[in-house]
């Protein structure tokens, strides 16, 4: 099976005509005059109108950007984006002291925003736990339940992550 290089013109069964946009191992990405943007995969059924030679990378864009980002998000400080309930959307944090001192307000986004910081700080912190040369083995695992712990009592801001895949999970219990 030969590869279409990018600018090559199909005609596709169910999308009709198009234009390959960018190829990947798997799949052409493949803008359609009638229907947008499709990825289909390298041996679907589909004529070819004009094949472009030599304008393929072995590597798409895509492919190296998805791989930088899982890099990053594994080795530094920066998060990956963390959905706020839509709920909370527009809302503010307030806290009401028990004298007559005025009260703090914030808007949740800023103080969701801080949660998920200090989410993402505990991960790199485990992290470089994990791969330190300097502790031994028992000190991994007590500094890793310690984390467990903190992730633990954080739990109580899950009511503010949009997603449950988000949350914090504490120890669990066994029953």
């Amino acid at each position: 099976m030969k590869i279409l290089g990018i600018g090559s013109r199909i005609d596709h069964p169910d999308y009709g005509k198009g234009v390959v946009t960018n190829v990947s191992s798997k799949h052409y990405w493949v803008t359609f005059l009638e229907n947008g943007l499709e990825t289909i995969d390298l041996d679907a059924d589909f004529e070819v109108i004009e094949a472009v030679e030599d304008e393929v990378d072995s590597v798409s864009f895509f492919d190296v950007e998805r791989s930088l980002v899982k890099i990053l998000e594994k080795w530094s400080d920066t998060h990956e984006k963390v959905a706020l309930a839509d709920k909370w959307r527009g809302g503010k944090l307030v806290l009401e002291p028990g004298d007559t001192t005025a009260n703090k307000e914030m808007p949740i986004d800023t103080f969701f925003h801080k949660i998920v910081m200090v989410r993402d700080r505990i991960r790199v912190m485990e992290q470089k736990i994990n791969s330190s040369k300097n502790l031994d083995d028992q000190e991994k695992i007590d500094l890793q339940q310690y984390i467990t712990r903190i992730y633990g009592s954080l739990t109580s801001f899950n009511v503010l992550f949009k997603t449950k895949s988000d949350h914090f999970v504490g120890e669990k219990s066994k029953q």
